[in-house]
């Protein structure tokens, strides 16, 4: 007894229904004709795209959605679909998986595990089901999950309990750094002791933040993968089943840590361009190492075609910066324009004279630099229907190292969740592809170049102390007593979590950026602007 079961890793527009079922139907055909397979198993929600967020709370769409399974049902003939939708059912709406075969409905599973921490929200929206589903088809009963239920212990065992053979899970897993890994391993072991293979379907492309990275997978009753797809592209693969058991297939390697963050970074802007009908992207080049990453991302992204480079130079920029970000530019075949701001720092500084009369020049000057170069670098976008990305990196956005509406003006912050250090691991990782960013650009020392002489060390800690103290605060929520007896300086630790706690306000009105950490600001990391609370007030604390 055979089967082949195809793994659709497919990319979907989240409230685009019609597309999104289209998508399906291509898909199913093409399994079916191409691959020869007998069932195709879709990503989580996929009838709706993931995340929908308050999409969900609407009455017509869920509507549209429910109707949308019924079109499936009638259209796709000869192969079983097994797809996910928001099921409603009466006043309650379910995180659904359904199986569709020749017309007929062969199932209905409802999503027992509801994640709510992190990026997911789903206890805002769905009431958890109860109970495993078990169907068979061509001999073989199969049993459903949906993501977090693989997670969790238990659902697993009660599938097979229930009597599946064989299980499908439908899932919409983010990527963040090494979720890959751990994602394997935790449904490998999990399999491992329940005894029965699993197929593991994700979604792939890029939403808002999140990045969703494929590399679906199939693991047999030994606990040990056996096929697993392309991370960071559609694909429609198959896997045959002999007696309930896969065959071991070729299968795509992962990609190393690195290389694996660049990749998510590059399917970001595409999709966010592509999905929000952009014409395609433009951005501040400076000559520092941001901008310079952040241009490679772009035109690998979208093509050097769609891409344009401005700089702005003032009188503080130095001949290198302007050097190197011409030569980035024209390595790359990138289209760029020298738009000169002293012109506009005048006009503005002459406007203010008699208000600023009588005080020192401080960070306010420095300021009406870079809102100069956001408000031309957003007409330029405006006039051209092109996105204007910004170039602010994570160390930057924790402790507030950037201008509202001047550098952070713009409408997507690709390497927001990008440490600074990584920052240069990944310029160097894609020199290593071809070398697009000029060696000085890497070398020599940070600077926004808004003062003469200016250097990041004069405001912040070195980075090298910097990143793992935003990465422990940040990411991991130590206290800052946990940071310092860790072996970090107490003035650096005070400084930089004193940063953080104040730059709320800006975090909050920077443009959205990709997700590749553990713990990204925004949906991720949910702090108060106006608080009471302080990271280092526990300093002051008498020990007991």
């Amino acid at each position: 007894m055979s089967l082949k079961i195809a793994l659709a890793q497919t990319n979907f527009l989240v409230g685009n229904i019609a597309a999104n079922v289209e998508n399906i139907i291509s898909a199913a055909i093409y399994a079916r004709d191409e691959l020869h397979a007998e069932l195709i198993v879709f990503p989580e929600l996929s009838v709706i795209g993931y995340p929908a967020e308050d999409l969900l709370l609407r009455a017509d769409f869920i509507a549209a959605a429910n109707n949308a399974i019924y079109q499936l049902a009638d259209v796709v003939t000869d192969i079983a679909v097994v797809v996910g939708f928001p099921e409603l059912d009466g006043d309650k709406l379910y995180n659904s998986a359904v199986v569709l075969n020749n017309g007929v409905i062969l199932a209905k599973y409802r999503k027992q595990a509801l994640p709510n921490y992190g990026v997911f929200d789903e206890q805002r929206y769905f009431t958890g089901g109860d109970a495993p589903c078990v169907f068979e088809f061509n001999g073989s009963f199969i049993g459903l999950t949906i993501c977090e239920d693989v997670w969790r212990e238990g659902i697993i065992e009660a599938s097979r309990q229930a009597g599946a053979e064989i299980l499908l899970t439908l899932n919409a897993s983010p990527f963040n750094s090494g979720k890959i890994h751990q994602r394997e391993r935790v449904v490998c072991e999990q399999i491992k002791a329940a005894g029965i293979p699993l197929v593991y379907v994700n979604q792939i492309g890029g939403q808002d933040e999140l990045i969703f990275d494929g590399a679906s997978f199939v693991v047999d009753a030994q606990g040990e993968i056996v096929f697993r797809a392309a991370e960071f592209k559609e694909q429609i693969s198959v896997v045959e089943f002999d007696g309930n058991q896969p065959i071991k297939a070729e299968f795509a390697p992962l990609y190393n840590e690195i290389a694996c963050e660049y990749q998510a970074l590059v399917l970001g802007i595409k999709d966010y361009v592509r999905k929000n009908g952009f014409q395609g992207a433009i951005l501040g080049l400076s000559g520092g190492i941001d901008s310079a990453l952040v241009l490679a991302l772009a035109a690998d992204a979208l093509g050097a075609d769609k891409v344009e480079a401005v700089l702005m130079p003032s009188r503080y920029t130095q001949d290198m910066s302007n050097e190197d970000a011409v030569l980035q530019a024209q390595t790359l075949g990138v289209k760029y324009h020298i738009i000169p701001i002293e012109p506009a720092v005048a006009a503005f500084t002459g406007m203010l004279a008699d208000v600023f009369a009588g005080t020192s020049k401080d960070t306010t000057e420095e300021n009406i630099q870079a809102r100069c170069r956001g408000v031309i670098l957003m007409a330029m976008s405006n006039k051209q229907g092109k996105l204007l990305l910004t170039t602010g990196n994570k160390s930057e956005m924790s402790v507030g190292y950037a201008t509202l509406y001047g550098d952070m003006a713009g409408g997507f912050a690709p390497i927001k969740d990008v440490p600074k250090l990584l920052v240069y691991q990944l310029a160097h990782y894609r020199n290593s592809l071809s070398p697009v960013i000029p060696e000085r650009v890497i070398t020599r020392a940070p600077s926004a170049e808004l003062a003469p002489d200016q250097k990041d060390e004069d405001s912040l800690p070195p980075y090298e102390m910097l990143d793992p103290i935003l990465e422990r605060y940040v990411e991991l929520d130590q206290s800052a007593e946990d940071i310092i007896a860790a072996g970090f300086r107490r003035e650096d630790v005070v400084r930089a979590i004193s940063l953080v706690d104040r730059n709320e306000y800006k975090r909050r009105q920077s443009p959205p950026g990709i997700k590749i950490t553990s713990r990204a600001f925004g949906r991720d990391r949910r702090y108060p602007i106006t608080s009471g609370y302080r990271g280092v007030d526990q300093l002051d604390l008498p020990k007991c």
